[in-house]
């Protein structure tokens, strides 16, 4: 529906007008002003498409009327009506942004025609402006999984066809040289607040938000040069607390890692974080891990070398004695150290925490790490120690020995008959209720290729058989196979074949 404006202090010209605005357009809605100030007011109130401005008129002109109502509302159309066929008043119309003119008296042939040429436009920009909020919707959806995918890339060394440098220049955020992990722990039949959360980081454009895993939400954030360390993060964790209970704050848990100075050091960050969740029955709800109770630096010396050897990777890949022989010989130099038994029991416990929270991740079932009771020496400690990982490595070979059989059958033919979609192995991994993580790892020990050759593979047999068709050009079989670039196709063929598409062609037909 477009809205119609005449202004003109003569009122037989406003009804000459409407009457022939109604018979050509009798859809719209048609409203008249008898001067520029009852003008400006309406087009406040009435919100025009096109206003029809009388130049000549007591008071205020046309002109002016004009300017004040442009300033307001720049996308309203002017079209002037005057019986003044003058330079002077045109170039003014003309920097106004006039779209058109009439001079009167004038036919109705005319004013049907230079009317039917701003309503056209109209509907052009709103065409247009429809088609730039779906193209932006379209991004937006696009850079969500992408911000996804980012965060799993760094956080969990997964290995995707579009390299992680690539995927961070598409994001908004411009990373700064210090940032942090918030990991949050989301309670209980709440994980309808992943889109709630995401919102309120989207909010501060200062983070990155990445996949659910089962409860636990891992957020990047980057730091604010306005606002201290701890004040961002508490502010940011008193936010997404609140979306559980509003009035209480109440609801999961937020553990907060260390502050690192690159996106290749954020893993640190990550385990920080997650052993910073280790106890969620503080009443502020999240914990920083600076917070957490420290040994003397030779004592701890140890536990931060498991940290920066990736202690984490270890658990994922199910190096189970590496993780045993280290955790044992943590205790073992706490115990030399003379350290006090009841900290040193915590730090176990921190690092039991990690592997529990991996292996949550993973989708492997494991009792939470808990000591029965203070351990009254050291020989006990280790011994109670040991049967808990022993307990968690049961549960990791019990959970895969079980999948594994015919899961990689599974996976093999899903990619077969899915090949020529965007499979992603995050999508791959939630289809079969497997991480991304194991899934790589177990392609590479039973097929002896990894992921992505798999499923290129796959494309180009497809692309093979489909070149028997004469009547399919190369571009058609680019994007039938799952590429989208005929040239890329063309390069990724050739690498595969050792011959171009077309020469393959030529050969297969016998050109």
């Amino acid at each position: 529906m477009i809205k119609l404006l005449i202004v003109d202090d003569e009122q037989i010209e406003r009804e000459g007008m409407q009457a022939i605005l109604e018979k050509t357009y009798p859809e719209h809605v048609i409203a008249q002003a008898k001067n520029g100030k009852i003008a400006i007011q309406m087009a406040k109130d009435f919100q025009p498409d096109v206003i029809f401005m009388d130049i000549k008129m007591p008071g205020m002109n046309g002109l002016e009327a004009v300017e004040q109502i442009s300033a307001e509302n720049p996308n309203i159309k002017f079209i002037m009506v005057t019986a003044y066929d003058t330079f002077d008043y045109m170039r003014h119309a003309i920097k106004l942004g006039v779209k058109d003119y009439l001079l009167k008296p004038s036919k109705a042939s005319e004013i049907v025609v230079t009317v039917g040429k701003v309503l056209k436009q109209i509907e052009e920009e709103r065409k247009s402006l429809a088609m730039n909020r779906l193209q932006q919707d379209a991004l937006q959806k696009t850079l969500s999984l992408v911000e996804t995918d980012v965060v799993t890339q760094l956080l969990f060394d997964h290995v995707h066809e579009v390299h992680v440098d690539m995927l961070v220049e598409m994001l908004d955020i411009q990373s700064t040289s210090e940032m942090f992990v918030m990991l949050v722990l989301l309670p209980t039949g709440s994980e309808h607040l992943y889109s709630s959360v995401k919102e309120k980081v989207r909010q501060t454009k200062s983070g990155w938000v990445g996949a659910l895993y089962g409860k636990q939400l891992p957020i990047i954030v980057f730091r604010q040069t306005d606002k201290s360390f701890r004040s961002q993060a508490i502010n940011l964790a008193r936010d997404i607390l609140s979306l559980a209970n509003p009035e209480q704050g109440a609801g999961g848990f937020i553990g907060i890692g260390d502050v690192c100075h690159s996106l290749d050091s954020i893993r640190q960050s990550y385990q920080d974080a997650l052993v910073a969740t280790m106890d969620t029955t503080l009443h502020t709800k999240y914990r920083f891990y600076s917070e957490m109770p420290v040994l003397g630096d030779a004592r701890n010396q140890q536990l931060v070398h498991h940290q920066k050897k990736e202690f984490s990777d270890q658990i994922r890949l199910g190096h189970w004695d590496y993780i045993r022989m280290n955790v044992l010989n943590t205790l073992q130099v706490y115990e030399n150290e003379g350290t006090d038994l009841l900290q040193t029991q915590q730090r176990m416990l921190e690092v039991l925490w990690i592997v529990s929270r991996v292996m949550s991740e993973m989708g492997v079932e494991t009792m939470s790490p808990l000591y029965s009771y203070k351990a009254q020496d050291y020989r006990q400690l280790r011994s109670e120690t040991a049967q808990m990982l022993d307990r968690m490595r049961q549960s990791y070979v019990s959970h895969y020995e079980k999948l594994e059989s015919d899961t990689i059958q599974q996976i093999k033919q899903y990619i077969i008959d899915h090949s020529h979609e965007d499979i992603s192995l995050d999508a791959l991994a939630k289809k079969v209720e497997l991480s991304p993580i194991y899934i790589s790892k177990m392609f590479k020990e039973k097929l002896g290729v990894n992921y992505i050759d798999f499923l290129t593979e796959c494309r180009i047999e497809k692309a093979k058989k489909l070149m028997n068709d004469p009547e399919k050009s190369i571009k058609e079989i680019t994007f039938e196979v799952g590429y989208h670039d005929p040239n890329y196709f063309s390069k990724v063929f050739k690498k595969m074949v050792a011959v171009s598409p077309n020469k393959y062609r030529k050969t297969l037909l016998g050109i």
